[in-house]
């Protein structure tokens, strides 16, 4: 049988650029032992069916030779469910390998991933089976974190905490983190795993210029608790950047075929908002997307924003901003754009 082009044995192994930890900086994770790199690599979209491989592994490759050693997976990225820790596994065995030690990485499990009452939310069974299908698929035996992904009304947070604090103890994953929990259930997993001899290690929230909700509430709770949050959609889905600055949609843009965002969101709103954002980055010597980045990143309690990427310079530019230090006059200046504190804009 002929090898297929993409079988890991006619590639070989990365010769890491020597420079990769000179550009993009590091921030500790709340009171942790860990630093990440503050731009992380996710691989929710542009990581599925709709991509060859050869273009998934170039980003890869490329933001870890930019010091993007944190990459960001979850159960049913794709399209279809588990494409994404495929893609990533085929390119930690054909590249990658030797560098594992180098990497960080997450995966999540939460919501839908198989038919079946055990195969969504927060239970012990599909935690837990969820965590070996996606060591399977990424191809390692351990995960640096696991995340419950969501808050699950029908199992008591207790279980699954439990399963979180007996998932470390099997060495499967070195850390837990919790994604999309409000704050007084971000202090009760704390505190419930704290008496597991378990430390929360960090939150996902989303959070951007047209998401602030975690300000109000979630934010301070971190702080006090000194636990590392990773943003997540620190561009909006991608209204934060220039694509609709006319008001249209581009055929080649993430609202034309994406079941996140449409253009439904271009409202009269929308457009004064990016407009006037637009005006500010101009004057601050940067893209809309870069002073979004920066923007997230301005506030220590955010550890590393999580940024998608469907080519190599969306990377080199989202490294170009972790180094940006904003003006509180420019800070200043977005702030009628940006949705209310602790709000976001709808």
């Amino acid at each position: 049988m002929p090898i297929a082009a993409d079988d890991p044995r006619l590639t070989s192994a990365l010769s890491a650029s020597t420079a990769r930890y000179d550009d993009v900086p590091f921030a500790r994770a709340g009171a942790s032992g860990i630093r990440l790199p503050r731009i992380s690599l996710g691989l929710w979209q542009n990581f599925g069916s709709g991509r060859t491989l050869d273009s998934q592994r170039e980003i890869l490759l490329h933001a870890f030779d930019r010091g993007v050693v944190h990459v960001d997976l979850a159960n049913n990225y794709g399209p279809p469910y588990g494409a994404a820790e495929s893609t990533f596994g085929t390119v930690l065995d054909s590249h990658l390998r030797p560098y594992r030690d180098e990497l960080f990485l997450s995966t999540k499990a939460g919501y839908d991933m198989w038919p079946g009452p055990y195969g969504d939310g927060g239970s012990r069974k599909y935690l837990m089976r969820s965590l070996e299908q996606s060591l399977t698929r990424m191809r390692t035996d351990y995960v640096d974190v696991f995340y419950s992904h969501r808050v699950d009304p029908e199992t008591p947070i207790e279980e699954t905490v439990t399963a979180l604090a007996d998932i470390v103890r099997s060495g499967k994953a070195l850390y837990v983190g919790i994604s999309n929990y409000p704050a007084d259930l971000t202090r009760r997993a704390y505190e419930l795993l704290a008496a597991e001899g378990v430390r929360l290690f960090v939150h996902q929230p989303r959070y951007s210029l047209f998401d602030r909700t975690p300000e109000a509430d979630l934010f301070p709770t971190l702080r006090d608790l000194g636990v590392g949050s990773a943003v997540f959609s620190p561009l909006a889905q991608g209204l934060l950047t220039a694509k609709y600055l006319d008001g249209t949609v581009p055929a080649d843009s993430r609202a034309a075929d994406s079941r996140f965002l449409d253009g439904s969101a271009l409202t009269d709103d929308y457009l004064e908002r990016i407009r006037g954002i637009e005006g500010v980055a101009r004057e601050a010597g940067l893209s809309i997307p870069q002073l979004a980045v920066a923007w997230v990143l301005r506030d220590p309690v955010v550890t590393t924003a999580i940024i998608g990427a469907s080519r190599p310079s969306q990377v080199d530019d989202a490294v170009h901003a972790s180094k940006a230090t904003l003006s509180d006059d420019v800070i200043a200046a977005l702030e009628p754009f940006a949705a209310p504190v602790g709000a976001a804009v709808r």
